[in-house]
């Protein structure tokens, strides 16, 4: 992309600058929301004389979800004062951590202080309600900052557009405003506390949000190790950043919560991150941990299978990946992780069959993912014609050395 392009917010936010680290200032702004719920929604900003304001768009990978959307025939609602756009307010944790938070760097860059920061929902439906991690997260980086979500068409007398410094795509390692400020600004005042070895566990999640099969026994493993087996869901933001920032060594199934350590994390911290399904979104969560940390997290892709919804038979948010235990103990063993395992033991068929029963994964709603069953085929024929060529290759060097004789 060009120097000029950059400085086009028509065209992807980059994480180089560009229109990505500009602030926009409107006056007597039009905003609208989405009225359907759907990836891809026609909301945001419309200026004064009505043009939209593709500054305001949030965009994920190659496209803009936010799209331009008509001027509502009734405004219901003028809002005074000055505000922060932060576009749209998700309620699930990982996106809003990603995509809500993408505008707060000015926070650490406005030139006269603001109201507050003005949200649009994603889900219509959910209004104007906003969640508890939503407003600590906010407070976090600036104490007090009010949030407020515009679910109807509202004017707004003034409003401070800052780029997209953040999101899903390349500009996952977001730019240098936005990383800077989250490391001058974001839980400056939580102190570390909490032991040295973490392991950020999934296993209490519950079917719906996806999973790791054997993670609880893993999890004794680690404890063993001497690892503080830590369930995020449970605690707050800052109770959770002040674990994050103590920690040393720090193990967690991939998942939202290494986007929020990513925002503290050091290079001198050692992270692992044991994969728990065969897709390629964890390549954006490295990249995050990799440019905000600095350092190079260690990826341990270690399923023994996959199980996936019957009546979608592919890897997805809602598949089980079922873990080999002896892969990850020995990958962790080589990183620097643990002192031992080299013996950690694979389930056997007792008490794989038992862990599958405890999580609920019945043969009516899930099955073996067909890639994981092809290739494991492939992998016991290879066997098969190895084992046999070995003995073809000993047979032969027996009738040899008879014939020498």
């Amino acid at each position: 992309m060009s120097a000029a392009g950059d400085l086009d917010p028509t065209q992807l936010p980059s994480p180089k600058g560009g229109w990505s680290e500009s602030m926009t200032v409107l006056r007597n702004v039009t905003v609208v929301p989405p009225v359907e719920s759907s990836m891809v929604q026609a909301a945001g900003l419309l200026r004064e004389d009505g043009s939209y304001c593709h500054e305001g768009a949030l965009w994920r990978r190659h496209r803009p979800i936010t799209t331009e959307p008509d001027m509502p025939k009734e405004i219901t609602q003028k809002i005074p004062g000055r505000w922060l756009w932060g576009g749209v307010l998700w309620a699930h944790f990982g996106h809003f951590l990603v995509e809500s938070t993408a505008r707060l760097w000015a926070l650490a860059n406005l030139d006269a202080p603001v109201d507050g920061v003005l949200f649009i929902p994603k889900r219509p439906a959910v209004r104007d309600q906003v969640r508890g991690f939503q407003s600590e997260f906010v407070g976090l980086m600036q104490k007090d900052l009010p949030i407020r979500v515009a679910a109807d068409p509202a004017m707004v007398e003034e409003l401070v557009v800052p780029g997209q410094g953040f999101g899903l795509g390349d500009i996952t390692e977001a730019t240098p405003k936005y990383r800077n400020a989250i490391h001058a600004q974001f839980a400056r005042d939580i102190k570390p506390e909490g032991p040295e070895k973490l392991y950020i566990s999934r296993s209490k999640l519950g079917l719906g949000k996806g999973g790791l099969l054997g993670e609880e026994q893993m999890e004794a493993y680690l404890a063993a190790e001497g690892y503080e087996i830590y369930h995020p869901q449970e605690h707050s933001l800052s109770a959770q950043l002040a674990r994050y920032k103590a920690a040393r060594k720090v193990i967690a199934a991939d998942g939202s919560a290494l986007h929020l350590y990513a925002m503290v994390g050091r290079p001198d911290q050692k992270v692992a991150m044991v994969l728990r399904r065969k897709s390629t979104a964890h390549t954006l969560l490295t990249d995050n941990v990799r440019h905000f940390c600095k350092c190079d997290p260690l990826v341990i892709g270690a399923l023994r299978t996959e199980w996936v919804p019957k009546d979608n038979q592919r890897s997805s948010r809602l598949s089980f990946g079922e873990l080999d235990h002896s892969v990850i103990g020995r990958a962790l063993k080589d990183g620097g992780f643990i002192s031992g395992g080299e013996n950690w033991p694979v389930l056997d068929d007792h008490a794989r069959q038992s862990v599958l029963k405890d999580k609920g994964i019945k043969s009516n709603r899930f099955v073996e993912s067909p890639a994981f069953q092809k290739a494991r085929e492939e992998q016991e024929r290879a066997e098969r014609r190895a084992r046999r060529a070995a003995r073809r290759a000993r047979r032969e060097a027996r009738e040899a050395a008879q014939n020498d004789g």
